[in-house]
């Protein structure tokens, strides 16, 4: 292929937020607020309350969605950078500098004074995830911060759904990144959040977004009209969000995936592990190794099974990132499918 323009394939925007990742009995659910599976955010104390009550310490590893996908797409060979508020502590600085060495550029990161977001992750024994997240500087990163030049040489943006909680701040990232003249897409991020924006989301589909990743619970949020009984019905679901113009991917978890862009319709079959331990980041690595493929030009079904690939590895893990020991293996297998390193 030839030389991009862009000096950036790829920009993400969405919270850096430090995951506190703990493994938990499903009885410890019953100290939290919110149904399981989902995303709450909460308040300090409240945090403090859940950590004080966790049978062991957590993990401490960068996260955030949008973050969790730049990440692995950079490791994949792709070249990212990062739009979001850090905080003024030294978890803040920690995050960066993981991200730099990792890669990232971090110049177009925010910086505000109160303490860094931070997101506690609980994984019951069947390796789902329930969050819940202190926002802290995040809350700060206010619409008039966001310029077209926090996007300026990229040819694609991907923005978090978790973005959307904050309309204001959604349409400054979406008007911004386009008037930089890029592509945008979306990660749908959670059924809370497709519940409460949804007359938003259908807005920004209709004006256009090139590329909407979902998973099961986010599509029959969405389209609540359509069949969701089998893994074949969000066929419809991913036909529906294609309809509006751009590509769609409906993740199905271990039934593998649906792709579908104009008149194509794809299946892509999932990469089964026996050992899943944790879900948190599946998705986010999922939409990386779609991402690695597409911006290279690789036909769908090409992009699909290197996610499947990459998503299916981060849950043999804990936490959102896949161990350095263990990444040239992916990326080899990833290299082999469809040239995405």
């Amino acid at each position: 292929m030839p030389a991009s323009p862009h000096p950036f394939d790829l920009i993400g925007v969405g919270a850096p937020i430090m995951d506190l990742v703990a493994t938990v009995p499903e009885s410890f659910l019953a100290h939290v607020r919110g149904d399981k599976g989902g995303m709450v955010i909460v308040e300090a104390d409240a945090m403090a309350q859940m950590v004080a009550k966790l049978p062991s310490p957590p993990r401490q590893t960068p996260g955030g969605s949008a973050a969790n996908t730049i990440f692995n797409a950079t490791r994949l060979g792709l070249r990212t950078a990062f739009v979001g508020k850090l905080g003024g502590d030294d978890l803040a600085r920690t995050y960066r500098s993981r991200f730099a060495a990792a890669g990232v550029n971090t110049d177009r990161f925010k910086h505000g004074d109160l303490p860094n977001a931070r997101c506690l992750i609980l994984t019951t024994p069947d390796a789902q995830r329930t969050m819940r997240t202190l926002l802290g500087a995040v809350m700060s990163f206010s619409p008039a911060e966001v310029t077209a030049a926090d996007f300026a040489g990229a040819r694609h943006v991907h923005i978090e759904g978790y973005v959307v909680f904050n309309q204001a701040l959604a349409n400054a990232i979406v008007d911004a990144a386009r008037a930089a003249g890029c592509t945008v897409g979306l990660s749908l991020a959670s059924f809370e959040v497709v519940g409460a924006s949804r007359a938003w989301l259908l807005d920004q589909l209709r004006r256009g977004l090139e590329l909407v990743f979902g998973n099961e619970d986010e599509a029959r949020a969405l389209f609540p009209d359509l069949p969701a009984r089998t893994p074949d019905d969000y066929a419809a679901h991913a036909r529906r969000l294609a309809e509006f113009g751009g590509t769609a991917a409906i993740t199905l978890g271990k039934d593998g995936a649906w792709i579908a862009r104009g008149r194509e319709l794809h299946r892509i079959a999932p990469h089964l592990v026996a050992d899943a331990i944790d879900s948190n980041g599946a998705g986010d690595a999922w939409a990386a190794g779609f991402l690695s493929a597409y911006l290279r030009g690789q036909p769908l079904p090409v992009c699909g099974a290197i996610a499947s690939l990459v998503g299916a590895e981060t849950v043999r893990h804990h936490g959102p990132i896949i161990p350095d020991m263990h990444w040239d293996e992916v990326a080899a297998r990833a290299k082999k499918i469809g040239g995405a390193v």
